[in-house]
């Protein structure tokens, strides 16, 4: 049975890093993962991005759905996405059965300093920038709301923990987790 985890925290927590990293760390044991970067598929849906409520719930629900389309062909599953309102992240709970979600906790101060350092990728730059100053009115964390998971299946600190530490950890409670999807 092949399954899905949401890597979720704010803007510039580290999600990406850590995603990518578990991702290779767990193909190395053998496990067959995809990661589905929320910012790849944003650039395709939504080419011009306003980051309204309804694009949001649009976006991550074409999310869930594409990760729910890859688990059931056996392929595990690494969603990378903010997902900042726990309502979008149910979408996945509910079209996925073995679905967890893994927070990156991190302060917002810590994650605008590394979202201002951020280069290259496709994930939208200045973030905290243009929330802080008007120019957007929908930057989680800053002017709307992030909602952290309420029973995470990991909880990675990346003020204390490394990206690689981090990722380590997550690797390993998703191999422990769904252990019996590898036998």
């Amino acid at each position: 049975m092949s399954w899905a985890a949401w890597v979720t925290g704010l803007p510039g927590s580290g999600k990406t890093t850590i995603a990518d990293i578990t991702a290779d760390i767990l193909r190395v044991k053998g496990v067959h993962v995809k990661v589905l970067n929320i910012d790849d598929v944003r650039k395709v849906l939504t080419p011009h991005a306003t980051y309204s409520l309804e694009e949001r719930a649009i976006v991550y629900a074409a999310m869930a759905y594409m990760a729910k389309l890859l688990v059931d062909e056996g392929v595990n599953v690494i969603i990378d996405a903010t997902g900042n309102l726990r309502q979008y992240r149910d979408v996945a709970r509910k079209l996925i059965p073995d679905f967890v979600e893994i927070y990156v906790k991190c302060p917002l101060d810590v994650a605008i300093r590394r979202e201002e350092a951020r280069r290259g990728g496709n994930a939208p730059k200045d973030i905290y920038k243009k929330g802080m100053t008007g120019k957007s009115s929908t930057v989680p964390g800053v002017n709307v709301v992030y909602e952290p998971p309420e029973a995470p299946l990991v909880t990675l600190d990346t003020e204390k923990l490394s990206a690689a530490d981090a990722a380590a950890l997550a690797a390993d409670v998703l191999m422990s987790h769904f252990g019996e999807a590898y036998d």
